[in-house]
């Protein structure tokens, strides 16, 4: 089982080396009218109608036809692979960071270090971000969207508690808010509504990520050629999170059936946990709009030994294959030019792109994408990150429903990863 995963994408990988990408429709006629695809997550709740009058204007001023793809999350580097092999991938795609490495080797990106000038090195305020595996394969579409910890002020205030400030104060505050309200034996009001039942490995950002770096841990070791996520750091992140679950009984007894932002929706919106996590777009786009009676707030991180919590730094790419890199790149550009991503940005309200893109983010949410940036981040662009996150996200779950200890399930996490790094070496 844990093996398969891995054989399927090394089989479409090595494929489509020999296959080639692209799905320009110029072999036609040349005077058929060029078309380019693009593949795009939902980063928002409805995103094609949104992007649809931005494709539109450049499709009339260079004679082009768009054809635009939003494609699930669930997966979605497995969709990328299987069309590359197939070679009926797209022009301009986007990615994130644990899919990088195994495109990059493939060839399947073009860095794009000789396309760009240096005003667009100014102007991106991810460009650094972008920065991975000796090239630039992306520009980033999608930033400053961090994990943030929620709190039910009316729970909080009936408590005499304060917003927490460490793993203790939460831990402490969790267990008082768990609790029977109606008197029918039932606990009916939880600590922290926290999912563990997505089949893809996503929810690690807000579930994993953040509470490893509060303990000071990391996820590959400096050299990339190993993991570490079991180490000291990782068993005290991985202990804490059983611990609530199981010694604390603080997370509601249905987490193994909904991810966070079900757990949002079902359990925190409602007023019937004192904690959630989830993005901070999250509070506009969900909170503000479904349940505008609720009285919350949010911090960025907890503090353990540190403090951290995840944001990605998600981009397009020009695929390699593409029949005319000019053009996708031309599209790559208006779709991340200042007056394209304020017009998507109206709709799903997020932090500037470019420096000259006005900011339309939740204002609430401003002085801490400003400030706070380095306790959220992004993930660094490691080998075989989509097999070692989904391996390691699913022996979480296994600890998670009671299956193994937190030893157990880091330390096969780890071997199954080391494994896979030792045979490119």
């Amino acid at each position: 089982m844990k093996r398969l995963f891995a054989m399927a994408l090394i089989l479409v990988m090595t494929v489509s080396v020999l296959a080639g990408c692209g799905s320009t429709s110029t072999e036609k006629s040349e005077e058929a009218t060029k078309e380019l695809t693009v593949w795009l997550p939902p980063i928002g709740e409805n995103d094609k109608p949104v992007w649809e009058p931005i494709l539109k204007e450049f499709e009339e001023k260079n004679n082009v036809k768009i054809n635009l793809e939003i494609i699930p999350w669930e997966g979605y580097p497995e969709k990328y692979a299987t069309a590359i092999a197939a070679g009926e991938g797209p022009d301009v795609g986007y990615m994130y960071a644990e899919m990088f490495p195994q495109f990059i080797k493939m060839g399947a990106v073009e860095d794009l270090t000789n396309y760009l000038t240096e005003k667009d090195m100014e102007n991106y305020i991810y460009i650094d971000d972008c920065k991975m595996l000796g090239g630039i394969y992306g520009l980033a579409i999608e930033a400053a969207n961090p994990a943030v910890l929620y709190y039910n002020k009316d729970i909080l205030a009936e408590l005499g508690e304060e917003p927490p400030k460490t793993w203790e104060d939460f831990r402490r505050i969790a267990k008082k808010a768990t609790k029977d309200t109606d008197g029918d034996g039932k606990i009916d009001q939880w600590g922290f509504s926290q999912g563990w039942g997505a089949n893809f490995f996503g929810d690690l950002n807000w579930n994993w990520y953040g509470f490893l770096w509060q303990a000071g841990g990391e996820l590959y070791n400096d050299d990339l050629k190993t993991v570490r996520f079991n180490d000291e750091a990782g068993l005290e992140t991985a202990q804490f999170l059983y611990d609530l679950k199981f010694k604390d009984k603080v997370i509601p007894d249905n987490a193994m059936a909904q991810n966070n932002k079900e757990m949002l929706q079902t359990t925190f919106g409602p007023g019937k946990s004192a904690f959630t996590i989830w993005l901070s777009s999250a509070a506009h786009e969900i909170l503000d709009k479904s349940f505008p009676d609720l009285n919350y707030g949010f911090i960025t991180s907890l503090e353990n030994k540190d403090m951290g919590t995840f944001a990605s730094v998600d981009q397009l790419t020009l695929m390699s294959a593409t029949e005319d890199k000019e053009l996708s790149f031309k599209l790559m550009q208006h779709m991340l030019s200042a007056d394209s991503m304020t017009k998507f940005h109206k709709y799903h309200p997020r932090a500037p792109i470019s420096k000259d893109e006005p900011y339309q983010g939740d204002p609430q949410l401003k002085e801490m994408i400003e400030n706070d940036k380095g306790i959220y981040r992004p993930l660094v662009v490691a080998p075989h990150g989509v097999e070692v996150y989904d391996y390691l996200w699913k022996q979480l779950q296994r600890m998670m429903v009671g299956e193994v200890e937190p030893k157990e399930a880091l330390d096969e996490a780890a071997k199954y990863a080391n494994d896979l790094l030792a045979e490119d070496q």
